[in-house]
């Protein structure tokens, strides 16, 4: 490890504990925190995840998020009924940015949160997680509420794979963090490169390009880091982090844009065949089944007219 990640980590790496709600609530002053829940098909987990954070964050006791949007990515479930029955604002994805035809994908929907949110900090949380904790919200928040100097923020955590301590996020191991060591190694600090859990000044979201796929969290961060510098991020230690697992074929469908979002930052080169065919046994023995590599990203919310326009307003 480079010298300058281990001296990162001593001087970037937290844990909840170190910053009580009590000193984070005292530095927001006029600070204004956004949280935003992307959510497709989450109708078993979101309602539980808003309820926690407007019972723990969104009190008069401790107004610490202002804003909590659920953003929904065209669920058929009843997950934007029971957003909104929890207390949360549901956008649904399409509605923003009309003008511009959505595409699949959670970058996607992170990239128009910007529209429809209105926080100096947002806060991106996961909505498929179980046992949910409002450490999540404050733990990530913190830093950027008491540090100036601080603008990116990932949450770390244990991540079980079933009743198995420590087996969860397979492509981090073996997609993500072999690429962060080889090709941005002062990244290589990060426990959770690729978790959905992470909050930054809004100053900062607006000029980073969103790949609208699986490849959106590698890419905010190798591009935060190129835009503010190692020292401007950090990481909070939460504590466990309890999810739905996807099946190897979708991980093998999150490798593949992973891997297309670090190559379009190393070259910004072309790749001959962005696509992926894996196999599933039928009728017939195994057949192939070949998929689309997310390679589209959406630009800088900066650069988009009517973010500008509401700006200005």
């Amino acid at each position: 490890m480079l010298e300058e990640v281990e001296r990162w980590l001593d001087r970037r790496s937290w844990s909840v504990a170190d910053r009580p709600l009590e000193r984070i609530l005292a530095a927001k002053r006029n600070t204004k925190v956004s949280v935003v829940l992307p959510a497709l098909n989450e109708e078993a987990t979101v309602g539980d995840i808003v309820a926690v954070i407007r019972r723990e964050l969104m009190s008069e006791a401790v107004p610490l998020v202002d804003e909590l949007v659920v953003i929904d990515s065209g669920s058929t479930d009843r997950t934007a009924e029971v957003a909104a029955a929890a207390g949360a604002r549901v956008v649904a994805r399409d509605a923003v940015l009309p003008r511009i035809p959505a595409v699949p994908g959670k970058g996607e929907v992170l990239w128009r949160s910007l529209m429809v949110t209105t926080g100096d900090v947002v806060c991106f949380i996961d909505a498929d997680l179980r046992d949910f904790s409002a450490d999540f919200v404050s733990g990530i928040v913190g830093p950027l509420l008491t540090d100036p100097d601080v603008d990116f923020v990932k949450a770390m955590y244990d991540r079980p794979f079933g009743d198995t301590p420590g087996q969860g996020g397979r492509v981090t191991e073996l997609v993500a963090r072999p690429l962060l060591n080889l090709h941005w190694p002062q990244l290589a600090g990060f426990v959770q490169p690729l978790g959905g859990e992470y909050a930054a000044r809004r100053s900062l979201l607006e000029q980073l390009p969103f790949p609208v796929g699986y490849g959106v969290e590698l890419g905010l961060l190798v591009d935060a880091l190129h835009t503010v510098g190692l020292d401007a991020l950090a990481q909070v230690d939460v504590g466990v982090r309890k999810h739905r697992h996807q099946d190897g074929l979708a991980l093998g469908r999150m490798a593949a844009a992973i891997y297309r979002t670090a190559q379009l930052r190393l070259s910004r080169g072309h790749l001959v065949r962005p696509r992926l065919t894996q196999f599933e046994r039928g009728e017939k023995g195994f057949e192939p089944r070949t998929y689309a590599v997310d390679t589209e990203e959406r630009p800088p919310m900066a650069e988009i007219v009517e973010y500008a326009r509401r700006r200005v307003a």
